[in-house]
């Protein structure tokens, strides 16, 4: 097992001698098993070790118990203990993300912090070949290209002051002078993880929420890939962790053919006020270029304005080049053209073309919202199953229409979101959020007949929301683009 690792980093270059690693570990068995082997193996690698826990007080006394296990671990082994806790449900509910997502959120944070405080200068993470393999399922299923099938990066640079990102620009590069993200257990099995644990006697701490099938990720790893593995292929996984090797090595050539054809082909432009005001791509050059270079190159011009794009979105910027249609409105404010010049690239303040929109958003169902940049979706809470949601996000099913309609606000539209005395003019509530120009415009709310029953970003309309825990309910939510 141990040469099997000391393999993994030295083929993808992880670590160095004088290498200052954070274990970030959280009890379970993948975690200790790294704390374990990189134990083992550090004579050989030069590494300083210490121990790195997140406490995301999502389980109470369990969560409680998971940091005492870790501490209890990292004073038997005589190494260093960075520990933190953060609210992640608290944290989930202000910043409308999933308790999943909310999770990584605060603890990649907590990671950056320790890094950019040069305490550690890097970080190592507990992912293994059946999480690899998880992660590349479900992308494939949500729709993905090469980038998503990518997976997880045995590396990231965490550069600026955002969370690494899986597909960002240096993703899998090695930047020996940065911190860094690394996932030395890429390539092997949970199970041998777990038979090594037990092998030498060392315990390991359960998370009961692994089994909890309410979670995605949980469905695929104890429903989905076991029935493949039984029916289809016995080597699910490995397939799986394959095509992400295949998927990377792909991007990594892509990042560097895109990166020396898109100044060939575009133009910049700047405005008073504005970082960055647009760009143009000139159309006889876009269009000269193979469909998967052409698809490349309009997604890396949004990038470089601060504008990821879904597939469908480049597809809508093609369709303007083409000439099918004039414009379209694009995520987070921002707009496209077509001019004598080519495919403009513009805050949609600057564009006088941009539009309102509106769309039929299915009871159940879940649409893409370009203008927004996001998915809604409707799901039918039935009667008695509304403790496990927030209140504030339930609506009476009984009083919405089944006809439900999801647009840009516009003047005059008024809501009454739970907690307050009365309706209020949707343009005050933005005001307050001190949202401006063309995301304040293009901002969503969901109308059920001729009453507008929810606004993003704030609680569930008053009047609608369900008097008791027993009746059957629904609730709108969103999630990124």
């Amino acid at each position: 097992m141990e040469q099997a690792v000391l393999d993994y980093i030295r083929k993808h270059n992880l670590l160095k001698a004088g290498d200052r690693v954070g274990l970030a570990v959280s009890g379970g068995v993948d975690s200790v098993a790294l704390l374990r082997l990189l134990l083992e193996l550090r004579r050989e690698l030069g590494a300083v070790l210490a121990v790195v826990h997140f406490n995301h007080q999502l389980r109470g006394e369990e969560s409680d118990a998971d940091e005492r296990f870790v501490a209890d671990l990292a004073e038997r082994h005589s190494l260093d203990l960075h520990a933190a806790s953060g609210n992640v449900a608290t944290y989930a509910t202000g910043k409308h993300l999933s308790v999943e997502a909310a999770a990584r959120e605060m603890r990649y944070t907590y990671f950056r912090r320790l890094l950019a405080e040069s305490r550690l200068n890097r970080i190592a993470t507990a992912h293994t070949l059946d999480d690899q393999a998880e992660t590349v399922l479900l992308r494939l299923v949500r729709g993905a290209g090469t980038r998503g099938l990518a997976g997880i990066y045995p590396e990231l640079s965490v550069v600026g002051s955002r969370p690494p990102q899986e597909s960002g620009p240096h993703s899998g590069i090695r930047r020996q002078a940065e911190a860094s993200i690394l996932r030395p257990l890429l390539g092997i099995r949970r199970r041998d993880l777990e038979a090594y644990l037990k092998a030498m006697g060392q315990d390991w701490r359960e998370d009961s929420s692994n089994r909890d099938l309410r979670h995605g990720r949980n469905r695929v790893r104890h429903g989905i890939l076991p029935r493949l593995e039984r029916h289809l292929n016995p080597a699910v996984r490995e397939a799986l962790a394959e095509t992400a090797d295949l998927a990377r090595a792909e991007e990594n050539y892509w990042k560097q053919e895109v990166a020396r054809v898109l100044p060939q082909v575009s133009d910049r432009a700047t405005s008073p006020g504005l970082r960055e005001a647009g760009i143009t791509l000139r159309l006889g050059e876009l269009m000269a270029l193979p469909l998967a270079l052409e698809r490349r190159v309009v997604r890396a011009a949004a990038e470089s304005l601060g504008l990821r794009l879904g597939f469908r979105q480049v597809e809508e910027i093609l369709a303007v080049g083409a000439g099918s249609v004039t414009s379209a409105n694009l995520p987070d404010g921002w707009a496209v053209s077509r001019n004598q010049q080519g495919l403009r690239l513009e805050r949609a303040e600057l564009n006088p073309k941009a539009a309102d929109y509106e769309y039929r958003l299915p009871l159940p169902g879940r649409i893409l919202i370009p203008e927004a940049g996001m998915w809604l979706e409707a799901v039918r809470v039935p009667a008695g199953a509304g403790a496990g949601y927030n209140p504030d996000h339930l609506l009476d099913a009984a009083l919405v229409s089944n006809e439900l309609r999801v647009r840009n606000w516009r003047a005059g539209d008024r809501f009454w979101p739970a907690h307050t005395k009365a309706p209020r003019k949707i343009k005050e509530l933005l005001e307050q959020r001190h949202l401006r120009g063309a995301e304040r415009k293009l901002w969503p709310v969901v109308v059920s007949q001729d009453e507008i029953v929810w606004v993003r970003g704030f609680p569930a309309c008053e009047r609608l929301r369900p008097r008791d825990q027993g009746q059957a309910a629904l609730v709108i939510r969103e999630s990124e683009a």
